[in-house]
């Protein structure tokens, strides 16, 4: 059976992920339409045409629609592209709930894990909606800049629906954009809010100075680590060697760009986890994030030894040194 692309996508939020999908589509001859909190913010971007805050220096698509109205936003959208940060979610889909037609589907292409209840994007949406509608992940290695800009990349949809997994992967793919499926929501979603996490701690290791090899370590340690936690909590276990997974964790590890390595640095430098997180103006997800995971690890009995050294540094004023150290001197055991 042939799957066909959707032809009217409404993108709720207008960070950097969100604007870049939407230049996506525009270019594809897609209907886009944005709607952002700030109804003052999205007025500038539409005004600018760029997005200077989010993703500064490319101009937006003159069939780009920006509507900070609720009712008219979702109005004839048959796809929803969910580009909230995690924590905020809840709080923006209550707001429109009431404006989303029961048969449309949306998409996350947030990565976290909600404070509190533990609950993945995905999981939080069909908490707020309850009504059973199809609903599905954008996932990868996809740094909203080097999008920006047409450099290969590559995407995961997953959904329990194959087909609007299909349906997802005819939208997106593009000359630049490869889109996989995948029916592991679970272990997609779980991949994409830890490997945040591992992504400070790349970081702190970036502004101490401690080499390519302790780099190198804590990427493959920290790999097993979002696979234990993953396969504890229902995920299959090949997901975490593929784009989402091992895929993600590098690019986030390894960017100069990334807002999760980039705080970790400033951290290893010296800043305060307050500090640090002022320098930054979007929302770094790995820090809220890092609280859940280790609340999720302790209710699902799995050691998560570096994000539990992560949140020690960010949240309890450990020395970098004292956790590296601590790391260091587990006890012995076999890989």
């Amino acid at each position: 059976m042939s799957v066909s692309q959707h032809q009217n996508v409404t993108i709720v939020g207008d960070g950097g992920m969100g604007t870049v999908l939407s230049i996506l589509l525009c270019e594809k001859g897609i209907a886009a339409r944005m709607w952002g909190y700030d109804a003052g913010q999205l007025a500038q971007i539409e005004r600018t045409r760029e997005n200077a805050k989010f993703l500064p220096g490319y101009k937006l698509p003159d069939s780009l629609v920006f509507e900070p109205r609720d009712d008219r936003a979702l109005a004839g959208a048959d796809l929803i592209v969910s580009a909230i940060p995690c924590q905020y979610m809840r709080g923006v889909w209550k707001r429109l709930k009431g404006h989303v037609p029961r048969n449309v589907p949306i998409v996350s292409v947030a990565k976290g894990i909600e404070n509190g209840t533990l609950q993945r994007p995905t999981q939080i949406i069909a908490d707020v909606f309850g009504d059973g509608r199809a609903l599905a992940v954008l996932s990868g290695p996809t740094i909203a800049d080097e999008l920006a800009r047409k450099l290969p990349a590559t995407a995961c949809a997953a959904s329990e629906n194959e087909v609007l997994a299909q349906s997802i992967q005819q939208t997106f793919t593009c000359p630049w954009l490869r889109v996989y499926t995948n029916t592991d929501v679970v272990g997609v979603e779980l991949a994409g809010a830890m490997k945040n996490v591992i992504a400070i701690a790349a970081g702190i290791i970036d502004g101490v100075g401690a080499g390519d090899n302790a780099k190198a370590a804590l990427l493959a340690r920290g790999l097993a680590e979002i696979t234990r936690l993953g396969v504890a909590t229902g995920a299959r276990e090949q997901t975490f060697a593929g784009l989402t997974g091992l895929g993600d964790l590098v690019t986030t590890c390894i960017s100069p760009t990334g807002r999760n390595r980039s705080l970790g640095e400033r951290i290893g430098r010296g800043q305060t986890c307050e500090e640090a997180q002022r320098a930054t103006q979007s929302v770094v997800e790995g820090v809220s994030t890092c609280k859940s995971v280790v609340a999720l690890a302790r209710r699902s009995g799995v050691e998560v030894p570096i994000t539990q050294a992560v949140y020690e540094v960010l949240f309890e004023g450990k020395p970098v040194k004292a956790a590296i150290e601590d790391l260091m001197s587990r006890r012995p055991k076999a890989e």
